[in-house]
């Protein structure tokens, strides 16, 4: 049974393949692919208000994170990260955890989500945010550098979360 929960540091051993293999890559986020494990660690547990974990039967599967998108007058709209290990992609790992992100948003007290920079050929990223009701609100030309693509767009995606 896939359960999520507050990480806790320890955990960063458990995230830290899933986190090395998608920065690594190159893809998907605008991490240094060099990123060092502390790095990773100030980046993906420290920086962030929360981390969870997505795991079953103590296999961590995925993690995201949630932090305040902006100080000040912005302080309403949060930002999130979500990685999923490839070994558990296509079981709706992402979802779930977009899922509770959105009603751990709501429990801080976020009205808003925002999601800076999304790689435009993450085909499955974009398509998740926009099923789940998140508008385009910018694209950012020629933004991201990706290692099979070239120069490719990234997204600025929106979604209202207050009634």
């Amino acid at each position: 049974m896939l359960e999520i929960r507050l990480a806790r540091s320890a955990d960063f051993e458990k995230i830290w393949p899933i986190f090395h293999e998608i920065v690594s890559a190159g893809e998907t986020y605008a991490y240094a692919r060099d990123t060092n494990q502390d790095q990773g660690f100030q980046l993906w547990m420290t920086l962030p208000r929360q981390t969870f974990v997505i795991e079953e039967n103590g296999e961590i599967l995925g993690s995201y994170f949630i932090k305040t998108n902006q100080s000040g007058g912005g302080d309403h709209v949060c930002n999130c990260g979500y990685m999923v290990s490839s070994q558990a992609r296509g079981r709706g790992v992402a979802s779930m955890m977009f899922a509770h992100s959105q009603n751990i948003a709501k429990d801080l007290g976020y009205l808003a989500m925002q999601f800076n920079f999304v790689v435009s050929t993450n085909e499955s990223a974009v398509r998740l945010w926009t099923q789940c009701g998140f508008d385009t609100v910018g694209r950012l030309p020629k933004a991201f550098h990706h290692p099979a693509h070239g120069l490719v767009d990234a997204l600025i995606m929106y979604k209202w979360l207050a009634n």
